[in-house]
């Protein structure tokens, strides 16, 4: 039997909730610091607390103003999002966390290592704040899902039928590990010596993958999808989740306004995959595979003469 797309949710109130939810996104992402970076160079030190303020501000004002109701777990979860953050980087920067991972001549494993079970804290940390605000898990994506589900065609992308997600999910995910091992490689012509000096480093990798593909996906994917997807539907949560995904890697590599488009791009399609499959999987998935890439390289880095 042929499987029937899944229906996208169409947003509860109209248009108002997009526009205020777009408006918001926009203000609270890294927009504002790309703006004082390129203009004074720096971000003061205000701003985040600025970000915060305004959102709890928000929060508050959706029990007056009946048309931000619909946004207020929005609101929150943002809201949790960056204070959760705030509180595991007192964490990490702790003198104890650092003599446990940090210090300048750690070895690449544990220094990651580090970093990535802070970044499992905040997403566990979204998961009690989720469950908090009365969200089952399958409101916010954190089960498999249907791995087989029809992806919805998209005629500009060259599929014009809906195929199902265990063909493009695997095709996509090969495709966008490739350019990123074509552009890693590229990028930093490693010795091949180097490359056989890290491949013992390979288990290592791929926990490092799992986990950082993991902890993105809910931080700053299930979770997002799940305050915004009843309010201003399916589509447009889509694309606002990818735009905060894009801008946030304004400041990574490919630097500037080419990252942003490429990590809207790869948010979009990871946001399209938790969506129509009402799942984890392929999300976490494509993620990891570009992760192994990217932990690869680094691993490489470390065992190169000077890395």
């Amino acid at each position: 039997m042929e499987k029937k797309a899944v229906a996208f949710a169409k947003p509860m109130n109209g248009r108002m909730p997009q526009a205020v939810a777009w408006a918001v996104m926009l203000l609270v992402s890294m927009l504002p610091n790309i703006l004082f970076h390129e203009v004074v160079h720096r971000s003061p030190s205000w701003l985040f607390w600025a970000k915060v303020a305004f959102l709890l501000l928000l929060g508050l004002a959706s029990w007056f103003w009946p048309w931000l109701t619909s946004l207020r777990p929005f609101f929150l979860i943002l809201a949790s999002i960056y204070l959760i953050e705030a509180g595991v980087s007192l964490v990490t920067g702790s003198t104890t966390w650092q003599r446990w991972f940090g210090g300048a001549d750690a070895p690449f494993v544990v220094s990651m290592l580090g970093i990535q079970l802070g970044r499992l804290l905040v997403s566990f940390g979204m998961i009690g704040v989720l469950r908090v605000l009365h969200y089952r898990r399958e409101a916010f994506f954190l089960v498999k899902g249907d791995l087989s589900a029809p992806i919805q065609p998209v005629r500009w992308l060259g599929f014009a039928k809906p195929e199902p997600w265990t063909r493009f999910g695997g095709q996509f995910a090969v495709y966008i590990s490739l350019g990123t091992l074509l552009f890693l490689y590229l990028a930093g012509r490693p010795q091949v010596l180097a490359l056989i000096q890290a491949l013992p480093w390979l288990p290592v990798v791929l926990l490092l993958a799992a986990m950082n593909a993991f902890s993105e996906e809910m931080t700053y994917r299930a979770s997002l999808l799940a305050g915004l997807e009843q309010a201003v539907g399916s589509h447009q949560a889509l694309w606002i989740t990818a735009i905060f995904f894009g801008l946030g890697h304004y400041f990574g590599v490919p630097y500037g306004m080419i990252g942003v488009v490429m990590a809207s791009f790869l948010g979009w399609i990871l946001g399209k995959a938790m969506l129509e499959t009402r799942g984890f999987f392929w999300a976490w998935f494509i993620h990891f595979l570009q992760d192994v890439m990217i932990f690869f390289f680094m691993a490489v880095g470390a065992v190169a003469p000077g890395g």
